[in-house]
């Protein structure tokens, strides 16, 4: 019997100690159940099994945006350092095709998931070195390169978007 009575006093004082009960008028709590849950649950008082249902989401996955999967397959034959859907971000490692003393670094960043040639911001270093490994970066702001890969991403973007509505 004292056991029991000890456990019951200890689950209650453990559960009155988990922050108390917040005490609000009538006026301010919705009269519907789902809506007070919806409201409890977004004030971090609830719990929500199951994960609830998810309506109206604005996440697009990596797939489903062209102009990200248009960078990616024009700059496939490229060591990749970083890809950061989340952050907007695609950057190449430094690559060199036949001149070993010459290497560039293609980055590029998303201003915008629309396709448009504006949208893209690509910056393009090239790095060259002597025989002494005495290496020297500059910034190719406008460069041959960069207009033919903006020109390329969004081509193959557009393209991406004129068959995925197609397919629909």
């Amino acid at each position: 019997m004292k056991i029991f009575l000890f456990l019951a006093m200890s689950a209650m004082f453990i559960l009155n100690s988990c922050g108390g009960v917040k005490y609000s008028p009538a006026r301010d709590n919705p009269t519907k159940a789902s809506e007070r849950a919806r409201k409890n649950i977004e004030e971090g008082r609830g719990i929500n099994i199951g994960g609830g249902l998810k309506r109206g989401t604005n996440y697009e996955f990596s797939t489903a945006n062209p102009m990200w999967r248009a960078s990616l397959e024009t700059l496939d034959f490229l060591p990749l350092t970083t890809v950061d859907y989340s952050g907007g971000m695609i950057i190449t490692d430094w690559y060199s095709e036949n001149n070993f003393n010459e290497s560039i670094k293609i980055t590029v960043r998303f201003l915008s998931n629309e396709i448009a040639a504006e949208n893209l911001k690509i910056i393009i270093h090239k790095k060259t070195c002597n025989k002494d490994d005495n290496c020297k970066t500059k910034l190719l702001e406008n460069s041959k390169i960069r207009d033919e890969l903006i020109s390329t991403i969004v081509k193959k973007a557009a393209k991406l978007e004129l068959d995925s509505k197609k397919k629909k």
